[in-house]
């Protein structure tokens, strides 16, 4: 049986075959070998090996297996440097020549021979190129002997190198070593966009990936069940809309429009499609996922719906919920007062002065005899609740305890009590202010005069303290006896309350 080596050279698609011819060369030695261009250097990518008869002339053909001259010395390798630093020089020279000559051609390299005594120039064209006076001005510039070779875009790329849309080197530059025909179909097989941009590799042709797994994705569709085909699942029908064919699942839609996936391995077929596969000839497609498939599944929406399909059936009992488990019952919060201790009667003491302060308001606030009415009902109804309850309802009324500021008179600003805003509150009718130039009236009870309602038109009770009854004529009252100062007019109301009771507004 021959011996082979592989070596590859820069400038060619694929390895070729040589005999080591005892020179003990072994993988990534490089090694000088004679060709039928002449003398070159190339490196081993692999062992020495036996190889068969068939196989040697199903690669090599009828042509003569050639040697291997050496082992390439550390001056061979300087030497292949050189040659490969004046193939790079004489690229200028090669693409200002075809420019000038008007050659529909694209240089592509110039390689140098080992002996140094030829030159050859690659070019890629679409078509057949007359080069004949090209080579002439060629070997006039480069002073050798020059070979023109028209290569495929396919080898421009491998030349050339670059990078995919992977984001790794090209296939061909890096490992590939042969050009294996791909078609359109192998793109449509495994279910990719058929985009030229997206399937084109550098050379503007389709990739050479398309066919690394054309064969897995073939074998695994011929084993599937169909796209579109119903499955039969414990929680239903379910249709098949996606393929995953690195990991041999099927992705499933079920019924209530949830996606599930599961493994092709795990899917039986039942006796249906059995039957009908032996009766058309074909293979046995599966057809069904059993329960033991999906309680392997980690998925809680796959989980809740079987629990759910359980208790349907009476296989799994009802599930109680405890009420003390959602249910807590509040605490009562302990409600304290300004002062810090417990009030129970201030806030029925607060309502009670708020009433009596309603019943209190002056007409104009209030509007018609109707509201007056239930303003003076209500204030009597507060006044005698706090009397009755007493204690702290009293101590939060109207009445200032002791050691309280008395009620500030119109127009002053009431001092703030501790924790409270101040509060704006209306002088009781019948007292008379100072600023009125009436007398201070006390207040009701120990004996005291009784406490005069106010009435429409009285000037805030000033009738009963001796100024002048009633405003018929609209003029201002007269100022009370013993007091100098006239009484303060009162800002006119513009459309309030009191606009209701059909008469003008006193002013």
């Amino acid at each position: 049986m021959p011996t082979i080596i592989p070596v590859k050279f820069t400038y060619a698609a694929r390895d070729l075959w040589f005999d080591p011819a005892g020179t003990g060369a072994q993988e990534a030695d490089h090694v000088i070998c004679s060709t039928e261009r002449g003398t070159e250097i190339g490196l081993a990518t692999g062992d020495a090996r036996e190889v068969s008869e068939e196989e040697l002339e199903h690669v090599i053909g009828h042509t003569q297996l050639r040697s291997v001259v050496r082992i390439a010395t550390d001056s061979d390798l300087d030497r292949a440097e050189q040659l490969a630093a004046r193939g790079e020089d004489a690229m200028p020279t090669f693409r200002r020549l075809v420019g000038a000559s008007g050659l529909d051609m694209k240089p592509v390299g110039v390689e140098y021979l080992f002996d140094g005594e030829k030159a050859v120039c690659y070019f890629a064209a679409e078509e057949r190129v007359d080069f004949r006076q090209l080579v002439r001005d060629l070997s006039r510039e480069l002073h050798v002997r020059i070979d023109m070779r028209q290569i495929g875009v396919r080898e421009e790329a491998a030349i050339v190198g670059g990078y995919g849309h992977c984001g790794q080197e090209l296939c061909c530059r890096r490992f590939n070593m042969s050009f294996d025909p791909v078609s359109i179909r192998m793109a449509k097989e495994q279910d990719l966009p058929l985009n030229s941009t997206k399937i084109s590799g550098a050379c503007g042709r389709l990739m050479c990936c398309l066919r690394y797994e054309f064969e897995a994705y073939r074998d695994f569709k011929g084993r599937a069940p169909k796209r579109n085909a119903v499955i039969d699942t414990p929680l239903g029908k379910g249709k098949i809309i996606e393929y995953d064919t690195p990991k041999e699942q099927i992705c499933l839609r079920l019924e209530s429009g949830k996606q599930i996936r599961v493994a092709l391995a795990d899917m039986t077929a039942s006796e249906a499609a059995c039957k009908k596969s032996k009766e058309l000839g074909c293979a046995c497609r599966p057809d069904t996922v059993t329960r033991e498939v999906l309680d392997r599944l980690d998925s809680p929406d796959v989980q809740m719906a079987l629990a759910e399909l359980d208790r349907k059936n009476g296989v799994a009992p009802e599930q109680t919920v405890d009420a003390a488990d959602i249910f807590v019952s509040p605490r009562r919060k302990r409600r304290r007062s300004d002062d810090g201790g417990h009030a129970p009667g201030s806030a029925s003491g607060a309502r009670g002065s708020q009433s009596g302060e309603k019943g209190n308001r002056p007409q104009h606030m209030r509007g018609g005899a109707q509201g007056q009415a239930a303003g003076e009902a209500a204030g009597e109804d507060g006044r005698r609740r706090r009397k009755r309850r007493g204690g702290a309802g009293a101590a939060n009324g109207s009445a200032p305890a002791a050691g309280q500021q008395a009620r500030p008179g119109r127009g002053q600003q009431p001092a703030a009590s501790a924790g409270k805003p101040a509060r704006r509150r209306h002088h009781q009718a019948g007292e008379a202010t100072p600023e009125r130039g009436g007398e201070q009236q006390p207040k009701r009870g120990g004996g005291m005069r009784p406490k005069r309602t106010r009435r429409p038109g009285d000037k805030g009770g000033n009738a009963g303290s001796g100024t002048q009854q009633g405003n018929a004529g609209g003029q201002r009252p007269a100022p009370a006896e013993g007091t100098g100062d006239a009484p303060k007019p009162r800002r006119r109301h513009r459309g309030g309350r009191g606009r209701g009771n059909g008469g003008s507004d006193a002013e």
